[in-house]
């Protein structure tokens, strides 16, 4: 699948540099052009000249070939490409990118490509875990750039842990899976709900849950990917979409999202309902707020919200797959094919609170697919964006026709 597609490699200076050889090695094979661009650090790891002779292609380093004076337009190159990878990806690179601190030509590169970008991470484990890191791959994430994590093992510092680059034939599989998907799901209408809801007691109160939203952005973001165009309906978050192809409309309380969701189905091909939306509103909500008197303890009446994904499912056509989420404390796999079945869903997500991986505010997710035939697919623990992956693999291969 990579035959003719252009791919631009990136090299950072750190030691699994001298791995981006055997990568480049295998994209050629494939018949891809490779254009590799390193940092100056780079240079101290792996010769230019392996890597030129390797790709058939002079390496690019520097704004300007010294020996030519030639100019290296990285908005060209940004334009050129079909897909960059950086392989390795320091720890002071990934900050680089996630913060747009363009100071070489690779980072200026990648803030012009208009291609998807894949990260591998290359690091020691302790550089790995620490906050920043973290927080810029997770920066690099929200931007829509594909991370390879890396894998666990003995380090350069004779270390055990995770931060070792994945292999390069590993991170070629990831390219040749990501162009053989293509655009599987071009032409296709999808709606997507995210997040929570809030109900409001009050003008500063409300009743709400803990979810971020980002199991549903990532699948939004992995669904324009492979060529949908997309509505995503998000309750209350602090998340910000990157794909043209998707529409965003905000909302706030269970009503809203209802109505927009209703509204949305009618011209959809799927519905991917991943919304933790409140079961119940406030019934005597006030439009003041309530004063914390001394001995008054004031009383909320609850009233049940709307039912999304059941009046989705009795309105949906022939033609139409809709996908439910589950999120369960006990008895999960009965409650999650119960509910497949009562809301009329194609196949049912479940979630477990079980698992400290899993559920709320977290990055990663356990899943297990549940069909409407009472199939029950199981996954590992996986970041949410190759959780999303592997919900939409299963929505092509099965349901798309």
């Amino acid at each position: 699948m990579l035959k003719d597609k252009n791919i631009i490699v990136g090299i950072t200076g750190g030691i699994a540099a001298y791995k981006t050889a055997s990568l480049v090695r295998l994209f050629v094979k494939a018949g891809a052009n490779v254009q590799v661009i390193m940092t100056p650090n780079a240079r101290e790891f792996i010769t230019p000249v392996t890597l030129s002779t390797l790709s058939g292609k002079p390496v690019i380093s520097e704004f300007f070939t010294a020996n030519t004076g030639q100019w290296n337009s990285h908005v060209d190159l940004g334009l050129w490409a079909d897909a960059m990878v950086i392989a390795p990806a320091t720890a002071s690179t990934i900050a680089k990118m996630a913060n747009g601190v363009a100071d070489n030509m690779l980072v200026t590169t990648y803030l012009s490509a208009k291609a998807p970008v894949f990260v591998a991470p290359a690091m020691d484990l302790d550089m790995f875990k620490h906050p920043t890191t973290k927080r810029n791959l997770e920066l690099l994430r929200s931007y829509g750039n594909h991370i390879i994590e890396p894998a666990a093992g003995e380090l350069a510092s004779h270390l055990i842990g995770k931060g070792r680059m994945e292999e390069p034939e590993k991170i070629f599989e990831v390219l040749d899976r990501f162009f053989e998907k293509g655009q599987d799901l071009a032409g296709k209408r999808v709606m997507i709900t995210a997040g929570p809801t809030y109900e409001k007691i009050d003008p500063v109160r409300f009743i709400g849950n803990f979810s971020s939203g980002k199991m549903g952005f990532a699948l939004a973001e992995e669904c324009a990917a492979r060529g949908a165009e997309i509505t995503l309906i998000a309750g209350p978050v602090a998340l910000n979409t990157s794909s043209p192809a998707i529409h965003r409309i905000d909302v706030m309380s269970a009503q809203q999202m209802h109505d927009a969701a209703i509204s949305e189905f009618a011209t959809s091909d799927v519905a991917i309902l991943c919304a933790a939306v409140a079961d119940y509103t406030v019934e005597n909500a006030l439009d003041h707020k309530i004063k914390r008197e001394k001995d008054e303890i004031p009383v909320i009446r609850l009233k049940k919200n709307p039912d999304i994904a059941k009046a989705i499912g009795e309105i949906k056509k022939p033609g139409q797959v809709t996908i439910g989420f589950a999120l369960e404390t006990d008895n999960e796999v009965e409650n999650a094919k119960g509910k497949c079945q009562r809301k009329n869903l194609d196949f049912i997500v479940l979630n477990s609170l079980q698992n400290k991986d899993a559920g709320f505010q977290v990055d990663t997710n356990v899943i297990t697919i549940i069909t409407s035939d009472g199939k029950a697919l199981e996954y590992p623990c996986k970041p949410k964006t190759e959780v999303a992956k592997d919900i939409v693999d299963v929505l092509v291969k099965d349901y798309i026709i």
